[in-house]
């Protein structure tokens, strides 16, 4: 059986300045404000390591960046 490789990247706060992530009360997590170019930013990065293989598994976000896990087939 083939397995996976894994891989973590992190991008620096500087590339998403206004990205508001948040949960309610009821567990529901969204991002808001979200400007236009942060999301290309965004959408290059995940199009980017697609490109290679990788599929994402998980983005964090806080006030330091963006923290992605990655899987790819072996």
């Amino acid at each position: 059986m083939a397995g996976f490789e894994y891989d973590i990247t992190k991008h620096g706060a500087e590339a998403f300045t206004r990205v508001a992530y948040f949960c309610s009360e009821e567990g529901e997590c969204g991002i808001e404000e979200v400007p236009a170019d942060q999301l290309r930013i965004l959408g290059d990065i995940l199009n980017g390591r697609g490109a290679e293989g990788w599929e994402l598994v998980q983005l964090f976000f806080n006030q330091e960046g963006v923290l992605a896990f990655w899987k790819r087939p072996l």
